[in-house]
């Protein structure tokens, strides 16, 4: 797996970009789950869940020596905290 990625660039914006899309589309497919199912509909905590793989992408960008891309993504994941931290304020008022 690291022959595939290793031409992905050591600059923080492309972690950021990673660590911010690949939460994105996941979850895209949880609020299509939490608002099309029964079972789904009162699971908020699969959001977080979209965000735990950021973990999965540090870890790597870590191993591979791409420590400016693994910042990015550290610095999304704290920007997707602060957007589930919202979301679940807003649904309290």
């Amino acid at each position: 797996m690291a022959k595939i990625f290793s031409s992905i660039k050591n600059h923080v914006l492309v972690g950021l970009g990673i660590g911010l899309l690949s939460p994105g589309i996941l979850a895209g497919i949880a609020w299509y789950l939490m608002n099309h199912t029964t079972v789904f509909k009162k699971a908020d905590l699969l959001l977080i869940g979209c965000v735990a793989v950021n973990l999965l992408w540090m870890n790597f960008f870590f191993k591979v020596n791409k420590e400016n891309a693994g910042r990015g993504v550290v610095s999304a994941t704290f920007i997707c905290a602060f957007v589930f931290f919202f979301y679940k304020i807003m649904q309290e008022v």
